[in-house]
């Protein structure tokens, strides 16, 4: 990329008042273009303190779950011109200082995703990273790397950052309105072609910070094998699943196409 990309960092968002602001004012205001909050019935003021913060908001009408709240993320932030996209846990669990760095791989052309990884320094656990957590999040990575063909030491972040090329190509719309969107939208990448790189991030582990329990991990865990499972399927065209072979252009509505796709 030759002039400033236009950035645009976008936060799922659900009972997230109580971090929000301290989210807010890591982020580097100077750096990118514009904040977008997606709020998915929140039962706190998460809306009212994004609102004093002068943040862009969406207020979804009814709860589309956290896959859902990033379909409404990514296009709003494609339809205000973004050439790169940050998706960031509004939580305050990720360090938002990093965004500079996390952009950098894209804006050199070195990858179309990046993933802020909380393993690759070496210190998740002793960040307060749950032991079972840990030990599922390798599992479940190295298993991603071997079908995938990729190196990634954490494949199941809330600090992402992606290019315009890959969220106008990819369809996401078609992903599951749960949390396996972000399994989802791995095997997306590397099944259009697209390169994925990580940075290092130290993850804070804390009350208020949104984390799911085992239970709802271990559901994640499985429904995360059933992506890779058909990714197996669609490359060795056994069975075709449309999330992984048609593009964006494809399922987005008429309304988003024409603000997405103008030339």
């Amino acid at each position: 990329m030759n002039e400033r990309p236009r950035i645009i960092v976008v936060l799922p968002a659900y009972n997230a008042a109580q971090t929000l602001q301290k989210t807010y004012e890591d982020i580097p205001k100077d750096f990118v273009s514009n904040i977008v909050l997606v709020d998915d019935v929140s039962q706190d003021q998460t809306v009212d303190v994004a609102r004093s913060l002068g943040l862009s908001v969406v207020i979804h009408i009814q709860n589309r779950g956290y896959g859902g709240n990033q379909k409404t993320c990514y296009l709003e932030a494609l339809k205000l011109g973004a050439d790169i996209v940050v998706m960031l846990h509004p939580d305050h669990q990720y360090d938002s200082r990093l965004i500079p760095q996390l952009v950098r791989p894209i804006i050199e052309g070195h990858a179309d995703m990046v993933i802020g990884s909380r393993i690759l320094n070496g210190m998740a656990l002793q960040g307060g990273m749950p032991w079972w957590k840990f030990v599922s999040n390798r599992v479940l990575t190295i298993t991603e790397n071997l079908v995938y063909g990729t190196r990634l030491t954490d494949a199941h972040t809330g600090f992402r950052a992606f290019s315009r090329s890959l969220l106008t190509k990819v369809p996401f719309l078609l992903n599951s309105d749960d949390f396996v969107f972000d399994s989802q939208i791995i095997a997306q990448a590397v099944r259009f072609g697209f390169a994925i790189a990580e940075i290092p991030v130290q993850a804070r582990y804390f009350p208020e910070a949104s984390s799911v329990n085992f239970r709802v991990s271990t559901i994640y865990g499985l429904k995360t094998l059933g992506v890779m499972l058909e990714f197996l399927l669609q490359k060795m065209r056994i069975r075709h699943f449309e999330y992984l072979e048609k593009n964006l252009a494809q399922v987005v509505s008429r309304h988003h196409h024409n603000e997405i796709f103008r030339t």
